[in-house]
């Protein structure tokens, strides 16, 4: 039987790995709750992804409490790409301003 921990766990690695691009934030696209978040979705969109699967760990407790646990990264936002960690905002903007997010991203598409 799987514990609370567990059931988070699994949830998450089925949403990272079902979709090609994932943004565990605060918030929503619409209305990001931090600054962070918030330039996150406009790596994103800068980038030209239009649909992702966006989690507010605002709303979902279970990713708020075990997300941490998932890929030992601490800190919200946290994108996923073809279902592997990222990193958060800065590490975003750093790829992108290098053109290797837009290769992720075309990639985990292509799938």
């Amino acid at each position: 039987m799987m514990d609370a921990k567990q059931i988070a766990l699994e949830k998450i690695r089925k949403t990272v790995t079902e979709n090609p691009i994932v943004l565990y934030m605060k918030g929503t696209p619409q209305f990001p709750q931090c600054g962070f978040s918030g330039r996150a979705v406009q790596v994103l969109k800068r980038c030209g992804v239009e649909h992702y699967v966006a989690v507010n760990v605002l709303a979902d407790a279970e990713a708020y409490e075990y997300l941490k646990f998932y890929a030992d990264f601490p800190t919200f936002p946290q994108c996923y790409i073809g279902g592997e960690l990222i990193g958060g905002s800065d590490i975003m903007l750093s790829m992108a301003e290098q053109g290797e997010l837009q290769k992720l991203i075309e990639a985990a598409l292509r799938r």
